[in-house]
């Protein structure tokens, strides 16, 4: 099969031509490793390749294959993720200057299941300062840029895994949400973004923004892919009832906050996605949020205590090494009273019942924005003034940093394209372990229109 071939099949289409011998693990790792050498580092996606190793796993699991042993569910895929993600032995930079030769001693539990299910780790992709950024931000190593308009964003922080995966270098990239960190660069670069359920899917051996609102996840291009590696590292089955539809499923619109900075082009766009589900047989119901106001001052206080924890050494001992930008999100962490934070833990369990009882009511999912505006250019979210740059940063958290307090899973969902050419998403958020339900949801939508089918120019996929 032609590289370009290759590098055009999704991640269950690449599983089965590997396990059905169409195509060798060799070919495909190959051709992803020269994808990433060239185009991913044009775009900034790659921090670190391992080519040698790569390779040589993909002929042991060619030898497998020819032997005819029976074969794990991702035998021989070759995958890329965030460098949060530990390898024992390995650098993990986490995207900053300070962590440049930090080695690892223990892999992460997600990627220690993706290895048990036979995909092979062949690098680390770049990410936001320190997962500090809705926009995929990096002073110190440079932006990644989105393959779609390289002037823009591809959002963040888990922006090289956007990029990777939308650019068709790899199939599917491991990424981390601690404020919209998966959904960002799935709703920026056309993908699906998937924060599960917080707990669901271990984060030791991740490196820690907030370990209270942290998740790890998948980015794919479709939801029947991010089932596939939700069901390994959630050590859950999620592709089973994936294709039963949308027939009778209750869907709520949450308007009030989650429309009120809703671009009309954006606007647009959900509401044809709306309509394309309710054709399926989707119950559509409208209803309105709670204070939003208050979860995101409750998200914000963990997120800055949390993190403030974490990096109170390095802010005294290296405060030269932080980009401004994430060093002025940091820093008020160190000042708010321990009493808050403790606070703000113990009203979670009842603020998330009121938020699913006001914007879920008896619905199974709610669809929100993913984010509410276009996708800006990475000069308006770093030059001029700082006010401009934070209304702007806050405009593109504004629907999922409080899905973070309230611990609930979510999914970005592309469904059309701007004026600009840039990706359009909505949002599927439901109770907590209803992952199975916004996939199913999400793979309907798929099953009948074809945004995740369109490439990139910047892919070079001729």
């Amino acid at each position: 099969m032609p590289a370009t071939q290759i590098a055009a099949l999704d991640l269950s289409a690449l599983a089965k031509a590997i396990a059905e011998g169409d195509v060798t693990s060799e070919q495909a790792t190959t051709v992803a490793l020269d994808r990433l050498d060239d185009v991913g580092r044009k775009l900034n996606a790659v921090v670190r390749l391992d080519r040698d190793n790569a390779l040589a796993a993909a002929r042991a699991a060619d030898r497998l294959r020819a032997s005819g042993a029976a074969l794990p569910p991702l035998h021989g895929v070759p995958l890329a993720h965030k460098d949060l993600f530990y390898r024992a032995g390995h650098l993990s930079g986490g995207g900053s200057k300070i962590r440049t030769d930090f080695r690892a001693e223990v892999t992460s539990t997600a990627v220690a299941r993706l290895d048990s299910a036979g995909a092979l780790d062949i690098g680390r992709l770049q990410l936001a300062e320190f997962a500090m950024s809705p926009t995929g931000y990096n002073e110190s190593l440079g932006h990644a840029l989105n393959p779609w308009n390289t002037a823009h964003v591809p959002g963040g922080s888990s922006s090289g895994s956007g990029v990777a995966v939308a650019a068709r270098f790899v199939t599917a990239s491991l990424g981390t949400d601690t404020g919209g960190s998966l959904r960002h660069p799935g709703a920026m670069c056309g993908l699906v973004g998937l924060k599960p359920t917080w707990g669901l899917v271990p984060t030791d051996g991740v490196m820690p923004l907030a370990a209270s609102l942290d998740c790890s996840g998948p980015l794919t291009r479709t939801a029947e892919d991010a089932a596939r590696i939700l069901s390994v590292i959630a050590a859950r089955d999620y592709l089973a009832g994936l294709g039963e539809g949308v027939a009778g499923l209750r869907i709520a619109v949450p308007g009030g906050y989650y429309r009120e900075l809703l671009h009309p082009e954006i606007a647009a766009a959900l509401d044809e996605a709306i309509a394309t589900l309710a054709s399926l047989g989707a119950i559509i119901s409208e209803t309105a949020p709670p204070n939003m106001g208050l979860i995101n001052a409750l998200m914000q206080l963990i997120m800055g205590v949390e993190a403030a924890t974490i990096h109170r050494r390095w802010l005294i001992e290296r405060p030269q090494d932080y980009a401004d930008q994430v060093r002025a999100r940091i820093e008020p962490g160190l000042y708010y009273p321990a009493t808050r934070y403790v606070e703000a833990l113990s009203l979670r369990a009842r603020i998330t019942e009121d938020w699913i009882a006001s914007c879920m009511g008896d619905a199974d999912l709610a669809l929100l924005p993913a984010i509410s505006i276009p996708v800006p250019t990475i000069a308006a979210t770093t030059e001029g003034d700082p006010a401009d740059i934070a209304r702007v940063i806050g405009q593109l958290t504004h629907c999922t940093r409080g899905i973070n307090y309230l611990g609930l899973p979510g999914a970005s969902v592309p469904c059309g394209f701007d004026r600009a050419g840039l990706p359009i998403a909505f949002q599927l958020v439901g109770r907590p372990y209803s992952e199975a339900t916004i996939l199913r949801a999400a793979h309907a939508y798929q099953d009948t229109t074809d945004w995740h089918h369109r490439v990139p120019a910047a892919a070079e996929i001729n």
